[in-house]
């Protein structure tokens, strides 16, 4: 149950986030002053948390995606197999999200 409402709220966040993200594309077609205004805020702290929280928000919508997909096929339905398989969501969301950042911070030299 818990999962399914994360799975829920992760979608919202997704709509949300996409705003963001045409708020980002809004900016680079105006002008060089108002992009890099709207660039300094998601390279603030609280930018990059709202960034790392879509990240968070795109791989577990997704993760759940698959969950249900796989469930469409009749499998993984007892309850015990769907309460790890739901631990396994949460877990590989996280080291997911991690990963992608690490990858990311790498490619910029930022290590």
């Amino acid at each position: 149950m818990v999962m399914s409402i994360l799975h829920r709220i992760t979608g919202a966040a997704l709509y949300f986030g996409t705003l963001l993200f045409v708020w980002w594309l809004f900016a680079a077609a105006t002008n060089v002053q108002y992009f890099d205004w709207v660039n300094g805020f998601f390279s603030s702290w609280f930018g990059r948390l709202i960034l790392f929280g879509y990240t968070w928000a795109l791989v577990h919508h997704s993760l759940g995606g698959l969950k249900h997909l796989m469930w469409d096929t009749g499998r993984g339905l007892d309850k015990h197999f769907a309460t790890k398989l739901a631990w396994v969501t949460l877990a590989s969301s996280i080291a997911l999200t991690a990963l992608i950042w690490i990858i990311g911070y790498s490619a910029r030299g930022a290590f």
